[in-house]
């Protein structure tokens, strides 16, 4: 999941967009969000934007990133691109460019951003800056470019550029300054800002719904109306998540950002389109919250799901541990080769092969029944997931090991369970038995070939892993208590002790010939993991780790993400 506060920190303030906040009025803090029209798919906020702004740009993140590779490559994006026409665009109806001089002089603290077009970037964006500090901008010192105009008592100043059409107007309105791309998105906060009864954003379905949900609003605001969003072209091609059918089932999400110290949080909120019938059984996220207690403390990756069914685990068995893959492979690119019916000669490869008997057949779609049947009966609670990697001992190769542990609601049966893995593991492995034998460790049994698999049954615990380090090391887990609270979904990724081992890794795929991991040539294209990832990697290093919780509810979910900064 996601480094998805972090990322959108680097991207809204990069590219100049503003957020919203809380205005202070006689002893009650009043949103700025009640003079915002209605309308916006998108509302951002901030208590404080030019203090956000000031951190990120003095930032040692920034730096590297504008450095890197990943920042190469985005720089050639079609997004990127298309941001860069608009901020053109822009520079030409306004007169002045916007980059970070613009922005640094017309961020006060109390801000808000709401943005109406997706495509075209329409936008309407208010902020609390004293008086005498907006008439010194560069904005202000060129209204006599732009044609006046009027609006709820308060004048504002318009400029068209014909080519392009687009809008700039912007006004001074106390200790407000308001900037938009279309003059009536402009007249109409002015009007309300006035005492106007017109309509906002507060009044529609989507903004009351999410924000009532939410706690207090953090650092950071983000409202987004997904019912207009999510069938948006534009929302479609350029969203970063690539998540649009699993973000369909949601009318509304609102995220807040906290920061205090070493520590991000990004608590969010989706609402529902339809309620759940019911919600998932409460033992499930008892049983998701406890199993988190065996996670050993380095490992790299952890999730632990609520109430898993029995096809999600089988599905987490066979692709991590029994027959690990990826899925089904991507159709090929490459022409099919041709093949010879007749008069061919063979190979030395040949003679291994033999004519008296079928080809041994290696997929295990006969045998995934008893396994399935298995986990069928065993009406599965919660399963957790545990990967992490290590460096050989030569220190070029690294190995990733692998643990599963699946909570049922009875005691598991290890004899069954060993069966049921053998059964699955025999066609693909051997045609006489051979190395699928049981001989027991202290705790644990393992299978006696070359395949290394490794089972524990624990009461209702079932472990099954790849790596005996692993096993020894969450069976010693089971003394200690659980200090989780029941939830749906839990993970962690510790991001400290794997990016060094995910260069290193991706490195070896992407150039087997041993060809350094820097771009000597920016010419070409960075490669994807080991330099275009890893530069990123790299960038956000001082994020040692982050921590994920979800809570689904009958008619919204609640997750809490939380980074944690090495510095």
């Amino acid at each position: 999941m996601n480094r998805l506060a972090i990322i959108l920190c680097i991207a809204v303030l990069s590219a100049g967009i503003g957020w919203g906040a809380y205005r202070a009025e006689s002893t009650a803090e009043i949103s700025l969000s009640r003079y915002v029209p209605a309308g916006p798919l998108l509302y951002v906020e901030a208590q404080d934007f030019a203090s956000l702004l000031s951190d990120w740009n003095s930032s040692p993140e920034k730096r590297q990133w504008i450095q890197s590779s990943n920042y190469e490559v985005f720089s050639r994006s079609r997004l990127f691109l298309r941001l860069k026409g608009a901020g053109d665009q822009f520079a030409v109806a306004a007169g002045l460019p916007p980059d970070m001089d613009f922005l640094s002089q017309v961020a006060g603290d109390r801000s808000a951003l709401a943005l109406y077009d997706v495509g075209n970037l329409q936008f309407l964006y208010v902020t609390h800056l004293p008086s005498a500090k907006s008439v010194q901008t560069t904005l202000w010192q060129s209204r006599a470019k732009f044609e006046p105009r009027n609006a709820g008592g308060a004048d504002f100043y318009l400029r068209r550029d014909s080519e392009s059409k687009r809008e700039v107007a912007f006004a001074v309105s106390g200790d407000y300054l308001l900037l938009a791309t279309r003059e009536d998105l402009l007249a109409g906060a002015l009007q309300l800002i006035s005492g106007s009864q017109d309509r906002t954003v507060e009044a529609e379905p989507w903004w009351s719904q999410s924000t009532a949900s939410a706690a207090k609003p953090g650092d950071l605001r983000m409202v987004l109306n997904l019912e207009k969003l999510v069938p948006n072209g534009y929302f479609r091609t350029y969203w970063v998540q690539q998540n649009i059918t699993d973000l369909s089932q949601y009318s509304a999400v609102v995220t807040d950002l906290f920061r205090s110290g070493r520590e991000y949080r990004e608590q969010r909120v989706l609402i529902r389109k339809k309620e759940l019938e019911r919600v998932a059984a409460t033992e499930g996220a008892a049983a998701a919250g406890d199993v988190v207690r065996l996670v050993p403390a380095d490992v790299g990756l952890y999730a632990a799901t609520a109430n898993p069914s029995s096809e999600q685990c089988f599905a987490l068995l066979e692709t991590k541990l029994l027959a690990p893959h990826l899925g089904a492979a991507p159709p090929s690119q490459m022409a099919p080769q041709v093949q010879l019916t007749s008069g061919e000669q063979g190979g030395a490869s040949d003679l291994e092969t033999r004519i008296d008997q079928p080809p041994v057949a290696h997929s295990a779609q006969e045998s995934t029944p008893a396994l399935k049947q298995l986990l069928d009966k065993a009406q599965v609670q919660a399963a957790l997931e545990v990967q992490s990697t290590a460096r050989e001992k030569a220190g070029v190769f690294v190995r990733m090991h692998t643990a599963v542990v699946l909570v049922s609601a009875s005691d598991w049966n290890e004899k069954e369970v060993q069966s049921a893995l053998t059964n699955f593991l025999e066609p693909a492995l051997t045609a006489s038995q051979l190395g699928l034998g049981w001989r027991q460790n202290s705790g644990y049994s393992e299978l006696d070939g070359l395949w290394p698999l490794f089972v524990s049954a624990h009461g209702k615990y079932l472990l099954v892993n790849g790596d005996a380090a692993l096993m020894e090391s969450m069976l010693a887990n089971f003394a200690r208590s659980s200090n989780h609270k029941p939830a749906d979904f839990l993970a962690g990724f510790n991001h400290q002790h794997e990016r060094a081992n995910f260069a290193r890794f991706t490195n070896l795929i992407d150039r087997p010939g041993g060809a350094g991991s820097q771009i000597g040539n920016m010419e070409r294209e960075p490669q994807f993991f080991s330099e275009n990832m890893a530069s990123l990697s790299r960038t956000l290093a001082a994020v040692a780790a982050e921590r994920v919780e979800v809570h689904n509810e009958a008619g919204l979910v609640r997750e809490t993400v939380t980074y944690e900064w090495s510095e």
